[in-house]
């Protein structure tokens, strides 16, 4: 079958199925060779899977290239699943895969220096701006409209290491393992990176929500 060019669909206004489908039954036809079943799988997962690659990519155009390319990989490789994950997580990390391989190929923006977003310390090691009290996490963040707007503006300014290692861990909720699986970097890297992201990232949001405090 010519599946490239059946792929190309609105993938992120798909409706998704309700409820799941069977992922046993959907993986068993999909190694039979069944259209259908594929063309099941491309309904209730497929805009998830945008979703996904444009929180990483943040163009419209390379998200759908990437679920494109992904979905092409299922198919490739769906005789070789086991199973050992869910279809919706082996999905995910596909589609991960392919919006990193495509940022790695397209050329960096010029980006802020991770130093230029860290909280400035004077000599008694005092912070010299005024140390904000908001302390909630991204997910409680996320949840607000106008505070997801926010924090998502903010991790946009992070270079583009950080901005990925915190998008991976904290949004996408990779574990740390994962995560660096997914960069080919090791854990102490991520685990140095998350640090680092996550302080420039409160040094960002603290002015953009004082006036959002209860």
């Amino acid at each position: 079958a010519d599946w490239p060019a059946r792929l190309r669909v609105r993938i992120s206004s798909m409706p998704r199925h309700d409820p799941p489908p069977d992922e046993d039954r959907l993986v068993r036809e999909m190694q039979a060779g069944g259209d259908l079943a594929f063309e099941e799988l491309v309904r209730h997962y497929g805009a998830d899977m945008y979703r996904t690659a444009r929180r990483l990519v943040r163009d419209e155009h390379d998200a759908r290239d990437c679920v494109q390319d992904a979905l092409i990989q299922v198919l490739r490789n769906v005789g070789k699943f086991e199973e050992r994950s869910s279809l919706k997580t082996w999905l995910h990390r596909i589609v991960v895969n392919e919006a990193l391989m495509k940022i790695r190929a397209r050329d960096r923006r010029a980006e802020t220096s991770i130093e230029d977003l860290m909280p400035a310390f004077d000599s008694d090691g005092c912070r010299i701006e005024p140390d904000g009290t908001y302390s909630a996490p991204i997910e409680t963040l996320l949840e607000s409209d106008q505070n997801r707007a926010l924090v998502r503006g903010a991790i946009d300014r992070l270079p583009e290491d950080y901005r990925l290692v915190i998008m991976l861990r904290d949004i996408e909720d990779n574990n740390v393992n994962e995560t660096a699986t997914l960069l080919g970097v090791s854990n102490a890297v991520v685990k140095t990176r998350l640090h680092r992201a996550r302080a420039a990232l409160k040094r960002l949001l603290e002015p953009l929500l004082q006036g959002n405090r209860p």
